[in-house]
């Protein structure tokens, strides 16, 4: 791998932003041969890599198996704790739904990981991409146009020469500011507290969502039999609940979750992170591709924000390798490229959004009458195979084309040269 500091440096692609997203769009670009800057602000082994930290993450089918076909999944697997059954309730209310991976013959509806985890795999993947031009501490100051192409100006005082640039720098984006594209910000007025717990009952494999009147509890199965805890509260209660001792905070979290994990016994460091649905205009700009956070940030309800964000980066990679294999790659920021790009994400990214941000409303209208109507489609919802089925079939991407590499298909000439002919098998997984 490259860590050469050259002025001018000449890339076809260059990702901004070394965060899970970013350094997955690296690693699935190597088939290609492309000469590609991986533009990171936190050095590799830095443990205040904010993409890498103890929040877990929920990953779907289709994540893990993006994740078999760039060869990190091996490095993964042992501390992946599957989710083998979803239980959803109503807190103070009757209504509640439950789902069973067995009753749609899956092994797990995904798996819940640490991002420490996955960042791990990632980065030592990113150790063996060849050619890769890795630039790590280092930040953007400006974009600029050069020629046919765009200027990166690095605070380091280096340039750098892009085709291509890919802002995977998360929901503030230097990047997508730079090409002037606006994003919609909706600030939920909650607050997200994240932490690990022990219970007398170790982790079965459940995945508990409890829908409260201050907002959902999420407490999910991790790898060692501890649970991961996503607690949102509003910023007043949060703040709260952050100054209370170990002991105040379980008993009020019990309270709130009821018994249905054990008693809990213990919980680990609290973390807390604002959330708010941020969403871009357009995912394209003259040479300038958005990807993961900086495209859309979403409420963690259901669990779609990274593996939304990671078919972005990986259907990129595919409309590039569809291109190179049929002649057309001449220049990685040619237009058409990203209109198909952005084409080819708007089923997906406008479905998941719809849907992660109507349950957070759904769940937090207290208007008189709401909450029977709601109990009662969670219940019809319990009763009917075929709405558990579909929504077993998220994991895989809400709607469009499944990337191949969410198939198990490859990208590169030879993988990616029967998609381009028409031969590149089912659009969906089966």
């Amino acid at each position: 791998m490259s860590d050469r500091r050259r002025d001018g440096v000449e890339v076809e692609v260059a990702i901004v932003g070394g965060g899970l997203v970013g350094a997955s769009l690296a690693i699935a670009l190597e088939p290609l041969g492309l000469r590609v800057a991986l533009i990171e602000g936190v050095a590799p082994q830095a443990d205040s890599q904010p993409s890498f930290d103890d929040r877990t993450t929920a990953l779907g089918n289709g994540t893990r198996r993006i994740f078999e076909s760039l060869g990190v999944w091996p490095d993964m697997l042992p501390q992946a704790a599957p989710i083998r059954r979803i239980h959803v309730s109503d807190a103070g209310r009757f209504g509640f739904a439950r789902l069973a991976a067995a009753d749609h013959d899956l092994e797990a509806f995904g798996y819940v990981i640490t991002n420490r985890v996955i960042g791990g795999a990632l980065r030592a993947r990113l150790a063996g991409v060849a050619g890769l031009e890795l630039r790590m501490p280092e930040r953007v100051g400006a974009v600029r146009p050069a020629g046919q192409g765009l200027e990166l100006a690095l605070e380091s005082g280096a340039s750098l020469r892009a085709q291509l640039v890919v802002a995977a720098d998360g929901a503030n984006s230097v990047v997508r500011a730079a090409a002037g594209l606006g994003a919609e910000i909706e600030d939920y007025g909650q607050v997200a507290v994240v932490a690990h717990l022990r219970a007398s009952q170790p982790s079965d494999g459940t995945a508990y969502e409890r829908f409260t009147p201050n907002g959902p509890i999420a407490v999910l199965p991790l790898a060692d039999g501890a649970l991961g805890l996503v607690w949102t509260l509003s910023p007043a209660e949060a703040a709260r609940v952050q100054a209370l001792d170990d002991a105040a905070c379980l008993a009020q979290l019990q309270q709130a979750i009821g018994w249905r994990v054990g008693r809990l016994l213990q919980i680990g460091r609290r973390n807390a992170y604002p959330l708010r649905l941020t969403r871009a205009e357009t995912l394209v700009a003259a040479r300038t591709v958005l990807v993961g956070n900086a495209a859309q940030g979403l409420h963690p309800v259901a669990g779609q924000g990274f593996n939304l964000g990671l078919r972005d980066a990986v259907t990129l990679a595919e409309v590039l390798a569809e291109a190179q294999a049929a002649g057309r790659l001449v220049d990685c920021g040619a237009a058409e490229l990203l209109e198909a790009y952005a084409q080819r994400r708007r089923a997906d990214r406008d479905g998941v959004t719809r849907f992660t941000d109507g349950l957070v409303k759904l769940f937090g209208d207290r208007r008189t009458g709401i909450g029977a109507v709601r109990d009662l489609g969670l219940l019809l919802f319990d009763l009917s195979p075929t709405a558990k089925a579909a929504l077993s079939r998220i994991s895989w991407g809400f709607a469009g084309r499944t990337p191949r590499l969410a198939r198990g298909l490859r990208l590169g000439v030879g993988g990616a040269a029967g998609a381009a002919a028409g031969f590149g098998g089912p659009e969906r997984e089966p």
